[in-house]
Formats: C-alpha cells, structure tokens, sequence
C-alpha cells in the first residue's frame, strides 16, 4: 500500500515525534509498503491535503497538541481517509487528563486526587487554594501536555508560584494532584474494539529519582523490567483495568495505559497514551517484544487490524 506517515508536528515533543516517524517509517519500507514521509506543518494544510488525497492509510506518528489531541483526526475523517489508531473523541478526552480522569472515576477505576485550575485565575487565588486542598508532596502538570513537559512534583512550598507558572506556560489549565509513592507500571493494549488485549506489564524503572523526560528518552535513562514482577491476581487486575481505560475512553487499534502501584499495592491509573511513543527506548515496542513481536510485526498488526476496521 501507499502510507503517509506524518511525524515531527510542531508540538512541544517534536523531537520525540521525529524519532517516532523514523522507526515507523523504517518499519513500514522493511514491510514493502510505498511510504510517503510528511513532517507535519499545519501551516502547509493545503498541500499537506493534497498529498494525503494519494494515498491508502495513514499512520500517525505525532505526539503532543496538533496530533495525539484530535485535530489531525478529524481532518483525516473529513478527507475520508483511513488512518491508524484512536479517532477524534478518543483522543481529545486521553489529552484532556481531567475529563479522562472523570472518565475512569465513573467506570470505578481508582484515581488520585486532585484539581484543575485555570489560567483566568489569579496566581494568588491559585496558590492559596493549592495550600488549603493539598499537603506536601503532590505533583502540578499541565492539563494537555505529554512526556512530563511543564510538570513539577513539589516538596517544598517556596517552589510552589514557580510550578504553576511552568504549568501554565504549557497549557492554560493545569492539574494538581496527589503525589502516589509507589511503582511505575504500563499496559500495552491492542486490538479492535470489544477483541482488545492487554499485552505484559512493563515496570519502569528511572534512574534519576522521577520518571521525567531524560528517564524516558535518553538511553539508559530508566530500566525497563518486562513482564513486571507481580503475582498472577494483580497482574489481571491490571490488565483487566488497561482494557477498560481503553475501552471507556472509546481508543481503537492500540493505546498504552500508565498506572502508579501504591505501597498498599493498589493500582491508580495515571493516564492513556493513544498515540504512545515508538521510539527505540519505548515502552510499547518493550511490551510486543515480550510476546514474541517484533517491531515490524507490531507495525504490520496495527495495520491488519486497522484495515479489518474500516472493513466492517
């Protein structure tokens, strides 16, 4: 087939989205598909069209706003062209952490606490209410931000102003939230809906103290033990709770879902990537390799089930 895989985007995880592209669209040329590589601009939007008018499917190999939040979707739905993976509803909620979490909380899958707070708001009505609802530690984020851009988990109150001001030069709302001490663990998912599947469990491991944007990317910068060792009841428990995040959201073809495992061992679900990294230090890849699949084959299953898809 022709497949246009757009990658790179304009997005604050670019580089990331660039390293994506690139294992994908090696994947795609090793599989014996015509590949048409598009760095995406959506200042280019009439051309980009054009392009995309010639070809079978699209993989989408973006992350971050302008292309894991819905909008390349629904242009991609207005041009009536297939495409991998998760489509507009989907994932603008997995982008929205605070409607997803009322997503999950109504489906009884555990979250942490926490609170949005938005940019109309003045810094100081902010901060004075962070204090009154929060107690040390507790973690600020952005609301619509991915790879830990723009987050802060704050120890210690003088930092307190700062943190917000990071979360809001990323996204103009943020969320804060309690910070859950415990193990770092992610479910691969896949397949089409009401068939999916939750591959092993990958406990992630960082070398620095958090699992923040040097721990995922750079080489060597967290450890990842696949399957995690974890006795057979919470290992289904985890998984059975992955699939229904997946599926409550409304997520097609493949998501990863981040759990935290709190010291009472009770997971708490962090949130759903439906367009995870396929870099050659992700987790995704980490998992399918754990049952057998390799990249390529990952790849070629995303596209079989994608096409079974937009059969039906």
């Amino acid at each position: 087939m022709k497949i246009a895989v757009l990658y790179g985007g304009t997005s604050k995880e670019r580089e990331v989205s660039l390293s994506t592209g690139q294992g994908i669209i090696e994947a795609l040329r090793q599989l014996g598909h015509d590949v048409l590589a598009i760095d995406f601009n959506p200042s280019e939007l009439i051309n980009l069209i054009e392009q995309i008018k010639s070809v079978d499917l699209v993989f989408i190999g973006l992350h971050g706003k302008q292309g894991e939040d819905g909008t390349v979707q629904g242009m991609l739905d207005l041009l009536e062209v297939p495409y991998v993976g998760s489509g507009v509803l989907s994932s603008s909620l997995a982008m929205d952490k605070a409607k997803a979490k009322q997503v999950f909380s109504m489906h009884g899958i555990p979250i942490a606490n926490s609170q949005t707070y938005y940019h109309y708001e003045s810094l100081n009505d902010i901060c004075t209410k962070i204090k009154r609802d929060f107690n040390l530690p507790f973690v600020i984020k952005p609301n619509q931000e991915g790879s830990t851009l723009g987050l802060t988990v704050l120890e210690e109150w003088d930092q307190l102003e700062e943190a917000v001001q990071l979360g809001f030069a990323h996204d103009s709302a943020i969320i804060v939230e309690t910070f859950i001490t415990g193990r770092e663990l992610t479910v691969a998912v896949l397949g089409n809906k009401g068939q999916e599947k939750a591959l092993p469990i990958i406990e992630i491991v960082p070398k620095s103290k958090y699992y923040d944007y040097e721990s995922k990317y750079a080489e060597g910068g967290s450890e990842h033990i696949v399957p995690a060792e974890i006795d057979q009841d919470l290992t289904k428990q985890i998984q059975d709770q992955a699939v229904l995040a997946h599926q409550a959201l409304g997520c097609e073809t493949y998501s990863r879902v981040d759990f935290i495992l709190n010291k009472k061992e009770s997971p708490i679900i962090l949130e759903v990537n439906t367009l995870p990294g396929m870099t050659p230090t992700s987790l995704y890849p980490d998992a399918a390799g754990a049952i057998n699949m390799t990249y390529e084959d990952m790849i070629n299953q995303f596209i079989q089930l994608t096409l079974q898809k937009y059969k039906q």
